[in-house]
C-alpha cells in the first residue's frame, strides 16, 4: 500500500499527496480500518489482488454517505503495471454489484480531475453519467483542478446487461 501511494504517476490526480512516511501510509490505513469496523459502517476498503497469483494490484473503496439517502461514494488506486487490462472496470463493476444488491443503495457517486481520461473511460464504460463539472474542486500539488461528478441509480444499473439475476 505505501508503495502505490509513493508512487508520482498514481498520485497525478490523487489530492492525498505523497506519503512523507510509512507512518503516514499506516495512519491512513488505520483510519480506513476505523470507518470499515464501526457500526453502523462507514465504509468498504477492498485490496485488489490477481486472481491466479494473489499479487496486490491496487486498491478501491466504497464510503457511504447518510442512511437516509442511501448512496456512496467509490475511489480506486491502481498499480500502473496494470493499468489499461481492464481490472479497473472489473473491480468497479462488482462494488457496484456489491452496493446496489448487498446494500440496496440507492445511488452511487465518483469523482475525477477532468484531465484524468482513464478514469473517466472507467466510469463511463461501468455505466456511470457524467453528472457535472466543479470548478477548481480538487487540491492536487498546491494547485486547483477541475473535477468531474460521476453518479448512477439503481435502477439505471440494474438496466445494465447481466445486472437483473
Amino acid at each position: 500500500m505505501h508503495q502505490l501511494n509513493s508512487m508520482p504517476e498514481v498520485d497525478e490526480y490523487n489530492t492525498l499527496g505523497l506519503p512523507k512516511s510509512i507512518e503516514d501510509t499506516q495512519n491512513l490505513l488505520a483510519n480506513c480500518l476505523t470507518k470499515q469496523n464501526a457500526i453502523p459502517q462507514e465504509s468498504y476498503f477492498f485490496c485488489l489482488e490477481l486472481v491466479n497469483t494473489h499479487e496486490f494490484i491496487g486498491l478501491m473503496g466504497l464510503n457511504l454517505g447518510r442512511a437516509t439517502y442511501k448512496s456512496g461514494e467509490v475511489w480506486y488506486k491502481i498499480h500502473p503495471t496494470h493499468w489499461r487490462q481492464g481490472y479497473t472496470t472489473e473491480a468497479l463493476e462488482r462494488i457496484l454489484n456489491f452496493a446496489f444488491k448487498d446494500l440496496q443503495l440507492h445511488r452511487v457517486e465518483a469523482g475525477c480531475a477532468t484531465a484524468n481520461i482513464a478514469s473517466v473511460r472507467v466510469l463511463e464504460k461501468v455505466g456511470m453519467t457524467r453528472e457535472g463539472q466543479t470548478r477548481k474542486k480538487l487540491p492536487i500539488r498546491g494547485q486547483w483542478v477541475d473535477n468531474y461528478e460521476y453518479a448512477i441509480l439503481e435502477e439505471d444499473y440494474l438496466k445494465l446487461p447481466d445486472k437483473t439475476q
